[in-house]
């Protein structure tokens, strides 16, 4: 197929690119910045494009049958701060290019919605895609209403579609800026030598998805006929203390961290439901947590190698 995937530069996109790079699919990637740990993968046709400065350009929608949309400018840490900007960046660019697949003939869209931000505080555990959506951050909100968008355009006009709520994805080529992601975030900080913090005492619970599973899922989407909403987790919680402890036992060393006082945006637990898209995509998470975060470890500290040789290594 050819597939436009938007935000495949990120570090979500990089892992769904190479998914679908691997399977034959002819892709086109959209992003407003370069890749940041690697050049851009031959073979794959990539535009320099910020959609929150300018609608999607039209040729970049010829001849492409299904559209991965992947990016996003905030994320639930840093959406209250500006809602407007929120809704500016990323709700209004998602609408005009719904607009615009319906223009241009391209029919099949999967979106990356979110698995906790869009449920609020849980009222069941773990969390169907039946539960009640009740945000308590922008970036929650603002999702949400693209779904409603999404939904719309399949009743209105046709589009085919898969919405995924992916819980807390984390593995090679995450980020560490501190602002998600925090198994990426840790590792980093302790081989840098610097202080740990947990937001609260360390009891919230998250559903952690390695990278690599989310892509496949993705995949499977594009190919799929299935149309709907499907969580993407891997069905169990693990407590950010449990976190600390797993990468204590990874890095061979006892994490000591620094606890700050906890975040209203921060719900108690968030564990979710996936049963739906295990049957209606024959998937299932493959990559399991302590395997996960070895890999992660690995991969940070071949990227300090590299990027930081005078830093001395945490052996």
């Amino acid at each position: 197929m050819d597939v436009l995937v938007i935000g495949g530069c990120g570090f979500i996109g990089s892992h769904v690119v190479d998914t679908l790079h691997a399977r034959g699919h002819s892709l086109r990637v959209l992003d407003r910045n370069p890749e940041r740990f690697r050049r851009p993968v031959p073979g794959v046709a990539y535009t320099k494009h910020d959609l929150t400065k300018a609608p999607l350009p039209s040729k970049v929608l010829s001849d492409v049958e299904v559209v991965v949309h992947l990016a996003s400018t905030t994320v639930p840490a840093t959406s209250n701060l500006d809602p407007g900007a929120d809704i500016a960046e990323n709700l209004i660019p998602t609408v005009h290019l719904l607009e615009a697949m319906r223009q241009q003939g391209t029919r099949r869209l999967v979106f990356l919605s979110s698995g906790g931000a869009v449920y609020g505080v849980p009222q069941s555990d773990p969390i169907s895609e039946d539960h009640p959506l009740n945000p308590v951050s922008s970036y929650g909100v603002v999702k949400m209403a693209i779904e409603k968008y999404v939904l719309m355009e399949h009743r209105l006009h046709g589009l085919s579609y898969v919405t995924l709520r992916a819980s807390n994805p984390y593995g090679p080529r995450q980020g560490h800026t501190g602002v998600q992601g925090v198994i990426s975030t840790y590792l980093w900080r302790h081989l840098r030598n610097e202080p740990i913090e947990i937001w609260g005492d360390g009891s919230v619970v998250r559903d952690f998805l390695h990278v690599r599973d989310l892509a496949e899922l993705c995949a499977r989407s594009v190919v799929s006929l299935e149309n709907g909403v499907f969580n993407a987790g891997s069905g169990e919680g693990v407590s950010i203390a449990q976190i600390i402890e797993i990468i204590g036992r990874v890095v061979e060393k006892k994490i000591a961290p620094t606890y700050r006082p906890g975040r209203d945006f921060d719900v108690p637990r968030v564990v979710l439901d996936v049963a739906r898209a295990e049957t209606a995509f024959r998937w299932q998470r493959s990559i399991h947590l302590l395997q996960g975060i070895e890999e992660t470890w690995g991969w940070v500290r071949q990227q300090v190698r590299l990027s930081e040789p005078d830093l001395k290594l945490i052996d």
